[in-house]
């Protein structure tokens, strides 16, 4: 059964979460401009089909076809992933990360931790999202350039050891 409206309030939601990250961290633009593409019937359509209301749609899809056209789409248009950011290697002959630019490193940071808040409810910590990276570790392999890895890793163990108000003011500085 769809569900667009509870998929529409997640989506919002999140991105209203993602948008006062990024003016905490002082890049108001990234914040303004991010995830609009999820609003495209392309993405939308399917997060609504697949709407899990506890973790990304994209892997109810994935469930069914074996893959998410929602995502391969997402992904594509949106340079706050890290997948966005994978090339041809021509030395070794195949796809490896490239390294990400820190504005959008920045806003890969804020998106985790607000997707860390949306699925997790009351449950959310300062360390949800650190975990969260953690566990998927053994799937990036060279999808993720190391030091974006490392940058990304870096963070978000501040953000557990630390906190949002520590880590977003270091985030301010590092920009710069």
């Amino acid at each position: 059964m769809a569900h667009p409206i509870k998929h529409f309030v997640t989506i919002t939601k999140h991105r209203h979460k993602v948008i006062a990250n990024c003016f905490r961290a002082g890049i108001p633009m990234r914040g303004l401009l991010h995830d609009l593409s999820k609003y495209s019937p392309t993405e939308f359509i399917p997060g609504a089909k697949y709407y899990l209301g506890n973790r990304s749609p994209n892997e109810g899809e994935r469930e069914s076809y074996g893959y998410s056209k929602a995502w391969l789409h997402h992904k594509g248009r949106n340079r706050h992933h890290f997948e966005y950011w994978t090339d041809y290697s021509p030395e070794d002959k195949q796809y490896k990360g490239v390294k990400m630019p820190k504005k959008f490193l920045i806003e890969m940071f804020c998106d985790r931790v607000a997707a860390s808040k949306i699925y997790n409810g009351k449950n959310y910590t300062d360390s949800t999202a650190l975990q969260y990276f953690l566990n998927g570790r053994k799937n990036r392999g060279a999808i993720i350039h190391p030091e974006t890895s490392d940058e990304l890793e870096f963070l978000l163990r501040m953000l557990s050891e630390k906190g949002e108000q520590e880590t977003f003011k270091y985030i301010r500085r590092m920009k710069k």
